[in-house]
């Protein structure tokens, strides 16, 4: 009996260590991190680069989940949804989490560095520290974290990119796939215009957005610079929250 109590409270624990990780929003990060690599692939897939690639992101993004919530632990437990996390709900102590969690993202770091490269390793780096220690403290603060806490999200098709090529320079094809996708992204946009849920407000608003996005990816495509294209980065970052934005003041208005 006494033997059966440890294996459900060990089996018990590493449930409670797996929830910390946030496995369903890691499994985003490494589709993502997967079809940068492919997309910035030239020839034959390196599929032992990919795996080790996917391995080293997924570390990393595990570290920050469970480094999330740890700083969030107080905050989660003044919620119903978030009550019953192993921290809130005292089935882990925060020092356990913090240790945890440090241990994955540190592994994960040294993991990309070591056997992909440098600059994948960078980015993952880049993507903890400005979600832990910019957009996790914004999200009591203001609602525009959202845009802030999109810059990390957009990162890890990136860490694929620069794992493949070994840098992030952006070829011909890769501004045709920006024309084609900003092209698509504007008559998809004015979809809710069609259903009847918006107006006109909407309407002539999401179409100057769209075509400012179209803008910023044709100059790049004929002027390919470094700045131009952290230009179109910027405005795919801010075009989303803007569209929403759209929305919801067409609602008032109207």
């Amino acid at each position: 009996m006494l033997q059966d109590d440890r294996m459900r409270n060990r089996s018990s624990a590493l449930g409670d260590y797996w929830t910390l990780t946030k496995p369903e929003v890691n499994f985003l990060v490494v589709v993502s991190t997967l079809v940068g690599f492919y997309l910035g692939s030239h020839g034959r897939l390196d599929w032992l680069l990919l795996v080790h690639t996917l391995l080293g992101t997924l570390l990393v993004a595990s570290g920050t989940a469970t480094l999330n919530q740890f700083m969030e632990r107080e905050a989660d437990s003044r919620m119903r949804r978030t009550a019953m996390r192993p921290l809130p709900a005292g089935r882990l102590s925060p020092s356990k989490a913090f240790w945890f969690g440090m241990m994955l993202s540190a592994a994960g770091a040294i993991y990309l560095w070591r056997l992909v490269n440098g600059l994948a390793s960078a980015l993952a780096v880049f993507t903890l520290a400005t979600y832990l220690l910019v957009y996790t403290p914004l999200k009591r603060k203001t609602p525009f974290c959202t845009l802030v806490g999109a810059f990390p999200g957009a990162v890890p098709p990136l860490i694929g990119w620069a794992a493949a090529r070994g840098g992030l320079n952006g070829d011909r094809s890769t501004t045709l796939r920006i024309l084609v996708y900003s092209s698509a992204l504007l008559p998809v946009s004015l979809a809710p215009v069609m259903m009847g849920q918006v107006g006109l407000i909407y309407f002539f608003g999401a179409i100057i957005l769209g075509l400012g996005l179209l803008g910023c990816g044709g100059r790049l495509a004929v002027t390919r610079s470094k700045a131009l294209a952290r230009r179109v980065v910027l405005a795919s970052v801010v075009y989303l929250p803007l569209v929403f934005a759209l929305m919801m003041f067409d609602k008032i208005a109207t």
